[in-house]
């Protein structure tokens, strides 16, 4: 298998919140070998507080995303710390200054690169997990005929209420900090980064995950040391700029909030033509099976799949899951073959 990280610069970059970036910058990473037809491509964009480091463990051979066959690229989403991000961009701020990206920034930015860089103008596959399955869902949307098929594991097209009532006590978790002086942090905010731990794991994982102490197994003494040392401590490798940005990025989703479909949701839905595997897990909060059931009804070619798991939101990326993964393989590579 052979990799490849680069950085892909997009001159004078119009954002949909009206900012422009004289030089907005998508950090990417391939895996495989491009087809001389340019036809085996399969893309894979980041999720929440991920970097393509974080999610790439499932490419493999053995593994859902297979490089032997497959050239596979991960786009890491804007304002995850590799591309552009308050972190790392002077021009990059945060909703308190007018500022976010959005889902569409995301995928014109992808489609950009694999148009200019590789000249791709066809996927096999785009595969997404969480916010990544919302990128898929845009994707199949906003260039149809470009998309052959979507696997959108444990995501929405469209923030949900009860999703956005989550994502606010996330962001409030941060902000709530001394460390917040309500435009930017001034220093680390360790009661935030506490708060905004316990509630994620509170939500990611379902009731009967902490009721057979799952985590045990997985090397952690105590649950305290796991919400410590299994969460808090990822998250504080993030900047907390960043965290916000993303938190806002997904507060914002909405498949039909552009120009294309003008707030239009079922027409947006009912417009991918890509075969698109829509699976959820049987015990997510927040991404519900019952939102997700009522978006794949409204998408012509979708076959809903729910993984059958007490794991909950992390069952889509199940990293230490072994019985979830080969559940995910086996349909993956179904959908891939037909």
């Amino acid at each position: 298998m052979t990799c490849a990280s680069r950085c892909f610069t997009l001159e004078h970059f119009e954002l949909q919140c009206g900012a422009t970036l004289p030089k907005a910058q998508l950090v990417y990473q391939t895996y495989g070998e491009l087809s001389s037809d340019r036809r085996n491509v399969i893309l894979y964009p980041t999720s929440y507080g991920a970097q393509h480091t974080d999610i790439d463990w499932l490419i493999r051979s053995d593994a859902i995303l297979d490089p032997t066959r497959w050239f596979i690229v991960i786009p890491n989403m804007f304002g995850n710390g590799l591309s552009s991000s308050p972190s790392n961009c002077d021009r990059c701020g945060l909703a308190e200054q007018g500022f976010w990206f959005t889902h569409l920034d995301n995928v014109r930015a992808q489609e950009r690169l694999l148009r200019e860089q590789f000249g791709i103008e066809q996927l096999a596959l785009v595969y997404g997990w969480s916010m990544g399955a919302q990128q898929a869902y845009h994707w199949g949307a906003l260039y149809p005929n470009q998309v052959e098929r979507i696997v959108a594991i444990c995501g929405t097209a469209k923030t949900t209420d009860h999703n956005r009532i989550f994502l606010e006590s996330l962001r409030s978790s941060l902000t709530a900090d001394p460390a917040w002086n309500g435009d930017r942090f001034e220093g680390i905010p360790d009661r935030g980064f506490r708060t905004f731990a316990q509630i994620y794991a509170s939500w990611a994982a379902s009731q009967a995950f902490y009721r057979e102490g799952l985590y045990k197994p997985l090397g952690y003494d105590s649950l305290e040391d796991y919400l410590i040392r299994g969460w808090e401590a990822g998250y504080r490798k993030r900047d907390p700029h960043n965290l916000i940005a993303m938190l806002d990025t997904w507060l914002r989703c909405d498949l039909s909030d552009n120009a294309v479909y003008q707030k239009d949701y079922l027409r947006a839905l009912n417009s991918i033509q890509a075969k698109a595997l829509v699976m959820p897990s049987a015990t997510d909060l927040y991404f519900t099976p019952e939102d997700c059931a009522a978006e794949a009804a409204l998408i012509p070619n979708a076959d809903f799949w729910p993984i059958p798991s007490i794991w909950g939101h992390r069952a889509g990326n199940p990293y230490q899951n072994p019985e979830d993964e080969a559940f995910i393989q086996k349909a993956v590579w179904a959908l891939l073959n037909r």
